[in-house]
C-alpha cells in the first residue's frame, strides 16, 4: 500500500474511533468501512499505537484515541504512517549527461520545500476538523 493511501486509511481509522467512541471499534468493523482486509487495518493501527495516537490492549476488542481529537494533528498521523518522504528522487541518473549529473540536487531542493509546506499545512489541521466535517455530512 502506498504511503498516501496508508495516510488516508489511518485518518479513516481515527475518524471511526472518534465518531463511534461510545462502542468498541474493532479492526473488522474498520475493515468493513475501509473495504480492505482487517490485517491491513491492524498493521496501520499498530503504527498509530506505537506513535501514541491510539491505545489498544491485547485481547481487548477496539481502540481509543490516546488524546482528544483536537490535539491530534494530521501531521502527527502522517509522521506515524509515512515511511519515506512524499517525493523520491530517482536513483542513478547518467553522470555523462549534464542534466543527469545535476537533477538530483535540483529535485531534492524543490521536493524538500514541497514537503515542508505540506507538513506545515498538516500541522494546522486536526482530527477534530475531519470528524466535524464528517458529522456535518452524516
Amino acid at each position: 500500500m502506498m504511503t498516501n493511501n496508508r495516510f488516508a486509511v489511518a485518518i479513516h481509522i481515527l475518524s471511526l474511533i472518534e465518531l463511534f467512541k461510545d462502542r468498541p471499534v474493532t479492526s473488522e468493523f474498520i475493515a468493513g468501512s475501509v473495504n480492505t482486509n482487517a490485517v491491513v487495518i491492524r498493521r496501520i493501527m499498530g503504527s498509530l499505537n506505537k506513535a501514541g495516537i491510539i491505545r489498544t490492549s491485547p485481547g481487548v476488542p477496539g481502540a481509543e484515541l490516546a488524546r482528544p481529537a483536537d490535539e491530534i494533528t494530521l501531521l502527527d498521523v502522517y509522521k506515524a504512517i509515512a515511511a519515506d518522504k512524499l517525493f523520491a528522487v530517482h536513483e542513478k541518473p547518467s553522470p555523462a549527461c549534464p542534466v543527469g549529473r545535476n537533477i538530483q540536487s535540483s529535485l531534492e531542493a524543490a521536493f524538500d520545500q514541497a514537503q515542508s509546506a505540506m507538513e506545515q499545512r498538516l500541522a494546522d489541521m486536526t482530527l477534530e476538523h475531519i470528524a466535524a466535517d464528517l458529522k456535518a455530512k452524516l
